[in-house]
């Protein structure tokens, strides 16, 4: 008997995803020249198209030249040429599955040595103690400002469309732009855009609005959102639900349910505990809470590794396990799952007690092994999270130099 992993599941936009395995997005950070996919990218999504996922996620790419999420973050733009872009999809459709492009704007979440502009729904730095240097000091946006990024998202993805993708999945989870709109934490606003969550959920609802109006019927557009903020008095489980079905009238064709923030950072998971279960799944009860409601089909992404915990998941009425991580060590893991086979290996676990530098020790470990399956290479998941982050600091200071460069001579002010 064919497990429910593997058979086919059918979008309101009728595209058909050959199985119920995603690639999840990780924040690649990996442009090349001109804030552009090169074949860094290319070799990296080729290897996962080859591994057996139904759906390959991107990383975040940014959907305004002056606010990213790091220096070496890639930008679609009404300027970026699409070429780079049309052969980023075609290695990611390689393996014959479909390929969605993450679009994002990171509004406050933008460190404090980048160029550019940090915006928020209101004035509330990221609060991560000692660490809240990392980030810069953002200022409320105005609505013309709300409205241009708007623009932006839909301008994003109806290039993406251009060049080849089948879909996009508007990032309003892990305390980037959208979701600072909806935490009442961070919006603190009197306006059309604060105080109820109807209004703090309007400019996520109008950015899927332009986007569905930009492209195709017959291309996705999905949603990624916190299941919940953990943080208390910030966006909760009862907030996801009531937003989920705000999206349902506006032919979204499925939303991924994740949780955390740079200040709170539960989608780097749990410390490592004497419990599997505990580090896998993390946001499993929440989801199949949610899923119990749900006019839409759930996608759940956080530290699964195993197709146990992925065949739970399904079993709790989530349409799509989305896996991030245990790709990026294991490659081939869905085909593996197919041949009755395990990953070889899992990261080496960070058990620092600075959760914010252990969260970027994390970020940096995945990276790594990105960067060494882009290029051919194995995995080496045995990898020390100082050493990676070490290494990770050097590129980033290198490619911020370049990005700084590359603003400053090509793209025109905010």
């Amino acid at each position: 008997m064919t497990s429910e992993l593997f058979s086919p599941l059918s979008l309101r936009s009728g595209q058909v995803l050959d199985n119920r395995i995603a690639k999840a997005a990780m924040e690649e950070n990996m442009a090349g020249a001109g804030q552009l996919p090169d074949e860094v990218l290319f070799g990296l999504y080729r290897r996962w198209a080859a591994g057996g996922t139904g759906l390959l996620i991107t990383g975040n790419v940014m959907v305004h030249a002056e606010a990213l999420t790091g220096p070496a973050g890639v930008v679609l733009d009404e300027a970026a040429p699409l070429a780079p872009f049309a052969e980023w999809a075609s290695a990611a459709k390689s393996g014959g599955g479909a390929v969605w492009m993450q679009i994002n704007h990171p509004g406050r979440q933008i460190g404090s040595e980048m160029p550019g502009v940090v915006w928020g729904p209101s004035a509330v730095a990221v609060d991560l103690g000692r660490h809240s240097g990392r980030f810069g000091r953002p200022v409320a946006m105005s609505p013309e400002q709300i409205a241009a990024t708007v623009t932006r998202y839909a301008v994003t993805a109806r290039r993406a469309e251009q060049a080849g993708f089948d879909g996009v999945e508007i990032h309003a989870a892990h305390g980037y732009l959208l979701s600072q709109f909806l935490s009442p934490l961070v919006n603190r606003r009197t306006d059309e855009w604060g105080g109820a969550l109807e209004n703090r959920a309007r400019m996520l609802l109008d950015v899927v609005r332009a986007v569905r109006a930009a492209v195709s019927p017959s291309f996705a557009v999905a949603v990624k959102l916190n299941s919940a903020d953990f943080q208390r008095g910030g966006f909760d489980a009862d907030d996801a639900r009531q937003v989920i079905e705000m999206l349902a009238p506006l032919d979204v064709d499925l939303v991924e349910l994740s949780g955390g923030s740079y200040e709170s950072p539960a989608m780097s998971g749990r410390p490592a505990d004497a419990r599997t279960q505990a580090r896998e799944a993390y946001f499993l009860d929440l989801a199949r809470d949610l899923a119990g409601t749900s006019p839409l089909p759930l996608m759940l992404t956080g530290g699964i590794t195993r197709r146990e915990t992925a065949e739970r998941v399904l079993d709790g009425g989530v349409a799509i396990v989305g896996m991030g991580t245990a790709l990026a060590v294991t490659p081939d893991l869905p085909d593996r799952w197919r041949r009755g086979r395990e990953a070889d290996a899992r990261l080496r676990p960070v058990t620092w007690s600075d959760k914010s530098l252990a969260a970027a020790a994390s970020m940096a470990q995945v990276r790594h092994q990105m960067r060494r399956i882009a290029g051919g290479s194995r995995p080496t998941p045995h990898t020390h999270p100082a050493m990676a982050l070490l290494a990770e600091h050097r590129a980033q200071r290198r490619a911020l130099r370049r990005y700084r460069t590359w603003l400053s001579t090509t793209r025109g002010p905010a």
